[in-house]
């Protein structure tokens, strides 16, 4: 009898152990989630107040590069963690330290920063016909198969921070061409960008859909090339 009750009691003690490591793993991966998204969510406020009275449309200006710069890296946290918050969770499962996300999330950014300081240089305010024909070319890299692979690394979840940041990158160079084309300091169109990148990363690819997309945004831009005026949010609000 005192034996059995003694390899109960043994039973008990290992499977508490077990049990701890599967909730304490569960609570970092649903913190993971929730801190990559409280984070989005706080840059979303941020970026709209760092954008408001600079939406010229196609004619923006980017104003100084401190300026620039402290605009796109929330926004570029607004647009972007949503969609790697499933990555940032498996991240929290292979390395339990307090540090892990966090730096994954930083070096995600980092990536994303020097795309804006890219961006800076180039930059110049332009007119439709430019924003227009920067829309095809996005809309026709939504079909090559390059963007295909792109995206399907993209979504690798035991990559690094970097690794994952320009992996996604080469995923969304497209939308997020169109996106500084349109209008860089748009809330409207950051949305609406954000929206397609979010999904893209999240959902499986389905070549019919991803498809549709690239012709649409192909559709978009010849009408902007053809008729401007009729395209919202696409010159300065009067």
């Amino acid at each position: 009898m005192s034996t059995t009750q003694d390899d109960g009691g043994r039973g008990d003690a290992m499977a508490t152990p077990a049990s701890a490591t599967t909730t304490s793993a569960r609570t970092g991966l649903t913190a993971a989630v929730v801190t990559t998204l409280a984070l989005a969510t706080v840059s979303w406020v941020v970026a709209i107040d760092r954008m408001a009275g600079m939406d010229m449309g196609v004619a923006t200006e980017l104003g100084s590069f401190g300026f620039f710069i402290g605009a796109w890296v929330p926004m570029m946290a607004a647009m972007m963690l949503p969609g790697v918050a499933p990555i940032a969770a498996r991240r929290a499962r292979i390395d339990a330290s307090v540090l892990a996300v966090p730096l994954f999330l930083c070096s995600y950014l980092a990536v994303w920063t020097l795309v804006g300081i890219g961006v800076y240089a180039v930059y110049e305010p332009h007119g439709t016909t430019v924003a227009g024909a920067l829309t095809i070319a996005a809309g026709l890299y939504e079909l090559t198969p390059l963007k295909r692979t792109w995206r399907r690394r993209c979504r690798e979840h035991d990559a690094s921070g970097l690794r994952v940041g320009l992996l996604c990158v080469g995923s969304s160079i497209g939308l997020m061409v169109m996106f500084v084309a349109l209008g860089v300091m748009s809330v409207a169109w950051m949305a609406v960008i954000a929206a397609v990148i979010v999904a893209q990363k999240l959902a499986p690819p389905i070549r019919t859909v991803d498809a549709l997309l690239g012709v649409a945004i192909v559709g978009l831009g010849i009408l902007i090339v053809l008729a401007p005026s009729s395209v919202p949010a696409l010159t300065a609000p009067m």
